[in-house]
């Protein structure tokens, strides 16, 4: 029997409930991989993490992210929560404002920022590559994306961390009304090896500046209240396409409303090409865990 501390967050949120849930366990080092996709399995989240002691000086914790059904190298709101969870547990302090986590995608920077006595967490997104772009990259988009009026940039199929489609449309309207076939973008997901697919919209009315929808039915979640991951990857597509546009050294993200949420992510960009992706973290539960070897 396994007995170890574990926490319940809302990640990407100012106040809980509005968020992207996330399952930390703590001090795992003695769970084998068996018990750790169990346990994962068990809680039903999105993703559970699995805090251990890092293999590289470099690094100041180790982590493990598990979906309910496989491990996966890396994930936007597993990273920042888990973030937080080593912050919380005592088992880290920053070093000049940094973390770096070890993770299946190698080490990744985290920043700390204390603004106004909330805490805000970043992680740097991994490097970003673009592999297809347009409409008709693949006929699976091209079906999903018929009808609907695209904004100026075009699709693209990005990899970095992870592998998604991303769609820009033309307006906040159409992303917040939209029906996708759930099963093509399953369908689209598996002919790529990729999570589905995102789209998103520019946000006229300022109280945040892009409105995001992610569908990762490549995971088998129909829709995610907050993607860390897919928001770097569309940071990093603006960056690419628009070096001088306005969002080009970062803005705020509204993603979760059409299922209940109201995730707020903060977008970074370096001017020499690293994406920041962060925001606030709530703590819901902190308690003690006891599982099945």
């Amino acid at each position: 029997m396994s007995v170890n501390r574990y926490f319940q967050l809302d990640v990407f949120t100012r106040h809980a409930g509005g968020g992207n849930p996330l399952g930390v366990v703590v001090a795992a080092d003695d769970w084998d991989e068996a018990s750790m996709q169990r346990f994962a399995a068990w809680t039903g989240l999105v993703e559970t993490t699995f805090l251990l002691a890092p293999t590289t000086a470099a690094a100041s914790y180790r982590v493990r992210i598990f979906t309910p059904v496989r491990e996966i190298a890396f994930a936007g709101h597993p990273s920042i929560g888990s973030a937080h969870a080593a912050l919380e547990a005592g088992i880290v302090q920053p070093d000049d404002g940094r973390l770096v986590q070890e993770c299946q995608a190698g080490l990744l920077p985290l920043l700390v920022d204390a603004h106004a006595g909330a805490r805000c967490l970043f992680v740097q997104a991994p490097r970003a590559r673009t592999l297809r772009t347009g409409i008709h990259a693949h006929p699976l988009l091209a079906g999903l994306l018929e009808g609907i009026r695209l904004g100026p940039l075009e699709p693209a199929f990005i990899e970095g961390g992870r592998r998604w489609w991303l769609a820009e449309f033309a307006d906040v309207s159409s992303v917040r009304a939209w029906r996708p076939d759930h099963a093509a973008i399953a369908a689209l997901a598996a002919d790529s090896d990729s999570l589905g697919l995102c789209i998103f919209a520019r946000n006229i009315d300022q109280t945040c500046d892009l409105v995001v929808r992610a569908f990762p039915a490549g995971v088998g979640i129909v829709e995610d209240p907050a993607s860390g991951a897919a928001n770097g990857l569309i940071a990093a597509w603006i960056a690419e396409s628009e070096p001088a546009g306005a969002l080009a050294h970062g803005y705020t993200v509204s993603q979760g409303r059409e299922i209940g949420h109201d995730a707020e992510i903060l977008v970074r960009i370096d001017s020499d090409g690293p994406v920041w992706v962060g925001g606030q973290t709530q703590t819901v539960l902190s308690g003690e865990l006891r599982w099945p070897s």
